[in-house]
């Protein structure tokens, strides 16, 4: 085995559940209460319809080029090749810090969660306990990685399942006593609340949903059979995620009132207001509340795993093309790379502690900054892959040479693109609304884009890259793509 050689560990149920188990978390358990508050169930179900609209085209796109070519670094690599090696180095460090980050805030959260049955214990005893945990599963194999993602993202599967079914029966009256029907869904301003800002605002939140889907692109460079598994996860997975979520919000709109003051303050110091928590207490479930905070908890843990895994994965595909130091590309003889591991786990811990000191607004500024890392990578992949298929036909390669072929081209990239440009844009719109403009409001939002455009810049003036023309794209498969 070389020493720089990732292993080939991911079956096709592990990418299925790596690239579900992205999407589902504290998004659709806690968040889609305040959603259906501030826009009604009609308005949270339109804003997460589209945003999983965009979501599938943007797989689709992923999954053309992650099947053709499938390598760690994915749209880093992908960018590099088929647009300008400056995006690509910018958007390999833009993804490796925003999922550096998050480690960080899934520690925090960790801990917030474990004070529900443990009050008196220190905050920082749950995280080191965690931090050690995700760094465990990472260390052991690509194999352990995603076995240990698998059965914690079908934890989350089952318990949005079974809230489904639930949900179903309450509805009828057929469990929690009297027939809800579709009273609440038509109550006062519903379905639809707070007009088009508010639909906006809900956008926003689902864009954030939804973060973590294109995980299933960073682990086709270890995955078995690529060319076979990588379609068959991401025609999955759009399916699985409309049911999912479109699901699970109709029932809560449709059982709890989107005016019910519980659904805005659902957050992790309060487990007990999620509306799952609500929906499952209503049906007679006396240990709600306790299940819940068990799941989330577990989703929490999920989202980390994934980053650890994923940044490590990208901070090691950097080092193999020379856009990071080459210490960087050491790997053990599992296949792991155990120097990008070490430095991702350091920054996340030394992230999560900026939090404890002071006011903790360091880490207020570190999280801003990554809060656009997702979808800056997500409009990579719409550049990538719409770049990728042009160069392909110029080439005069035939399209049948695809494994997987992206459906919709050239709508699907162009819509994804468009859609995101709006979420990013209007991450804090309404700091330019009233008299005067909310400077601060508007840095703290709109940070990570000027980092991210330096890092670009920087990277083409002192390395003067160039578009590359359509006719030089690089097809081949080296030496990590095989």
């Amino acid at each position: 085995m070389s020493q720089n050689q990732l292993q080939r560990g991911l079956k096709a149920r592990h990418l299925t559940m790596i690239a579900i188990g992205g999407s589902i978390g504290t998004g659709l358990f806690l968040a889609s209460g305040g959603s259906i508050h501030s826009a009604g169930p009609g308005g949270a179900l339109v804003a997460y319809l589209a945003i999983s609209i965009m979501v599938y085209f943007l797989m689709t796109s992923l999954g053309e080029m992650a099947a053709f070519m499938p390598v760690s670094g994915s749209f880093s690599t992908y960018a590099t090749r088929f647009v300008d090696p400056s995006l690509g180095f910018a958007l390999g460090w833009n993804y490796w810090y925003n999922w550096a980050i998050t480690i960080a805030v899934e520690l925090s959260a960790s801990a917030l969660i474990m004070k529900y049955w443990f009050p008196d214990t220190p905050a920082i005893v749950w995280s080191a306990l965690f931090l050690g945990l995700l760094f465990a599963l990472n260390l052991l194999s690509v194999k352990a990685y995603g076995e240990s993602e698998y059965w914690f993202a079908l934890i989350k599967v089952v318990t949005v399942i079974i809230f489904i079914i639930v949900g179903v029966l309450m509805i009828f009256g057929i469990m929690g006593g009297q027939a809800v029907g579709f009273q609440n869904f038509t109550k006062g301003d519903a379905p639809f609340n707070g007009g088009f800002m508010a639909l906006l605002g809900v956008f926003m939140i689902a864009g954030f949903s939804f973060q973590g889907t294109e995980l299933v692109g960073v682990a086709a460079g270890e995955s078995e059979d690529p060319a076979r598994n990588i379609p068959k996860a991401i025609r999955q997975i759009f399916w699985r995620i409309l049911l999912f979520y479109i699901l699970a919000i109709l029932i809560i709109g449709l059982l709890v009132p989107y005016d019910n003051p519980n659904l805005i303050s659902g957050d992790l110091t309060d487990i007990a207001i999620s509306p799952f928590t609500i929906v499952f207490e209503n049906a007679g479930f006396a240990f709600a509340a306790s299940v819940m905070n068990a799941v989330i908890l577990t989703s929490v843990l999920s989202a980390g795993n994934s980053g650890m895994y994923a940044s490590t994965r990208m901070l090691w595909n950097l080092a193999k093309e020379g856009k990071a130091p080459k210490w960087f590309a050491k790997v053990t003889s599992n296949g792991v790379p155990i120097n990008a591991l070490i430095l991702t786990a350091i920054i996340g811990a030394l992230a999560f502690l900026s939090s404890l000191f002071g006011e903790g607004e360091v880490y207020v500024w570190l999280l801003n900054a990554s809060g656009m890392s997702g979808f800056i990578a997500w409009l990579g992949i719409a550049v990538s892959h719409y770049r990728f298929r042009k160069a392909f036909i110029a080439q005069g390669r035939d399209l049948s040479e695809l494994p997987y072929r992206a459906k919709w081209f050239p709508f699907g990239p162009i819509f994804a693109f468009i859609i995101c440009c709006i979420v990013i844009l209007g991450q804090n719109y309404s700091a330019f609304l009233g008299g005067t403009i909310d400077w601060y409001g508007v840095l703290v939002s709109y940070i990570g884009l000027p980092l991210f455009l330096i890092v670009w810049l920087a990277y083409k003036i002192s390395q003067k890259t160039k578009l590359v023309p359509l006719e030089q794209v690089d097809f081949s498969m080296d030496e990590h793509t095989k």
